[in-house]
């Protein structure tokens, strides 16, 4: 097929649903003297989920146009992340994305002897390369650095020295990889800049960046390996997709950071090229889309249900899953995911390899059985605030969590909190308790702050960082990976005997033993309560 297209054909192949292309006029040059080298990394780190359908399909654009495409398996930059790899699992987990990911490009019909595949540490140990480390870090700075990674690196109060590094790496894999240009999502694109502006310090070319947009997730936020309600895995069963997608963000008629909508234009489209919506007949019928603009103006003019439009999709996903789920049914491939993700509540925090809770520094000893990670903590936003019917003393507030309906919070907290400042305020919300009636109604989770006891008593909201979104999921740092219970057992008093330690520390950082408690844009914090309890 590429030697049939002509040299613009190839370039509007090539920057299709892009969001943005550094560099146009260069890659237009190459095109028309030769075919364009590009490379897509990916850090060997959580499991690959279903959006990385979204560059696996660019990637298949890229090789309709001729191009020469290399994928690394960047297991240094997963170590560099703040150990989000830890050392002893680089290699399992190199392993596994090198079979998965070809299970994906298998069961999207890509040749794979078109591909290059390379892994990071057969080139980033070399001499040349470690020389060039320490001649790009004599000339970036620390701000530069930082600043370069803030949207890829794990954020955290004190950033290891490591995390600094990650940006510089990426810009030298261009040259060492030969590559006219690089691929990957605008959460990129500072490190792509950073790229532009030292490699020709170095003497190195100045290469062209090529950025997808980012996917939402099921929750309405980025989809993220490390928010288990966020993304679907790519194994993940029938049952699972199912139950996953119905619970979904989706309103009727919003068609903005709708991850179930993005999932049809980003990938079904553009592998594809049409999409069905699957329908009781009473209800319009079966419709066959060959444009993805009259999908997102019939959704919006809520002529598409949203429980269509998820049936149909969870459709399309299982035929894409299946031959990724049938690969990984043979007992070696078994035997290296359960290696390389080890289940954190079978690995016990003392031994080797991963701590209880899935951090490198996370378990400490800890009973396994009280990982914070049990926890469904998720960033709420109060849409409304009312006194309880029957009790002065309580109140009631309805708080958007992330899903299609909003929970009811019964509080008493709350009646020390001036009620102007909670109005459309963003908070911390614990979901998997037992609802319990509260004077009559049903209060289907817990609002949690600081507070410290006194006469009168002090109450602060928790602040999660600037730029979250309700439904973004709270861990405790060095616990990211664990999954939530569905719904702790009171029974069991788990929450109860996390809740000890939960603290607010004298930098007013929300903290469980000591642990800061996250999302994935920065730390929990409160305004001025120092030394105070959380509840």
């Amino acid at each position: 097929m590429a030697d049939q297209l002509s040299p613009d054909e190839k370039f509007n192949l090539i920057t299709r649903n892009l969001q943005e292309v550094l560099g146009e006029e260069k890659v237009k040059q190459v095109l028309q003297e030769r075919e364009l080298r590009v490379y897509w990394g990916t850090a060997t780190t959580g499991k690959p989920h279903v959006a990385y359908f979204v560059p696996m399909s660019k990637i298949a654009d890229f090789l309709k146009a001729g191009c020469e495409v290399t994928v690394l398996f960047a297991d240094l930059h997963a170590y560099l992340d703040n150990m989000k790899a830890p050392w002893e699992l680089l290699e399992l987990r190199v392993k596994y994305y090198e079979q998965v990911i070809k299970a994906m490009l298998e069961s999207i019909s890509v040749p794979l002897d078109k591909l290059k595949f390379v892994k990071g540490t057969d080139f980033q140990l070399s001499r040349e390369y470690t020389l060039d480390v320490y001649r790009l870090s004599s000339m970036v700075t620390e701000h530069d650095a930082k600043k370069a990674g803030a949207e890829v690196v794990k954020q955290v109060e004190h950033p290891l020295l490591s995390g600094l590094l990650y940006p510089g790496l990426q810009a030298l894999d261009e040259e060492y990889l030969k590559v006219d240009a690089q691929f990957g999502g605008v959460d990129q694109r500072k490190i792509f800049t950073l790229a532009e502006k030292y490699l020709p310090s170095l003497g190195y070319a100045k290469r062209a960046h090529l950025m997808n947009p980012m996917v939402p997730g099921l929750t309405g936020a980025k989809m993220s390996s490390s928010e288990e309600e966020s993304k679907i895995d790519l194994l993940d069963s029938k049952e699972d997709v199912k139950k996953k997608l119905k619970k979904a963000f989706c309103e009727p008629g919003n068609i903005q950071n709708n991850g179930v909508l993005s999932f049809v234009k980003y990938v079904l489209f553009p592998l594809r090229g049409v999409f069905s919506i699957k329908r009781d007949a009473k209800w319009g019928g079966d419709k066959v889309y060959s444009v993805f603009e009259e999908v997102e103006k019939d959704f919006a003019a809520e002529m598409i249900h949203p429980g269509d439009l998820k049936a149909s999709v969870e459709v399309a996903l299982n035929e894409l899953l299946e031959p990724i789920r049938k690969k990984f049914e043979s007992p070696e491939l078994r035997k290296l995911t359960s290696n390389a993700y080890p289940d954190p509540s079978k690995t016990k925090a003392g031994g080797k390899g991963v701590k209880a809770g899935g951090g490198g520094g996370g378990g400490g000893g800890e009973d396994d059985e009280l990982a914070p990670s049990r926890l469904d903590i998720r960033v709420g936003k109060i849409l409304s605030v009312e006194k309880h019917p029957d009790a002065d003393s309580l109140y009631l507030e309805k708080i958007d969590v992330g899903e299609p309906e909003p929970r009811t919070v019964v509080s008493g907290l709350v009646a020390y909190i001036s009620q102007e400042d909670l109005q459309d305020r963003l908070v911390l919300v614990l979901c998997n308790l037992k609802p319990q009636k509260m004077r009559g109604i049903e209060s289907q989770a817990m609002l949690l702050c600081a507070s410290i006891e006194g006469e009168p008593r002090k109450v602060e909201p928790l602040d999660p960082p600037e730029g979250s979104l309700p439904g973004d999921r709270v861990f405790v740092e060095g616990y990211e990976s664990g999954k939530p219970d569905d719904r702790l057992n009171p029974k069991k008093k788990v929450w109860e005997k996390l809740q000890v330690d939960l603290k607010i520390s004298d930098e007013c950082i929300a903290q469980w033993k000591d642990k800061q408690l996250m999302t994935k844009l920065g730390q929990i914090t409160c305004k001025t309560l120092k030394g105070g309890n959380i509840s």
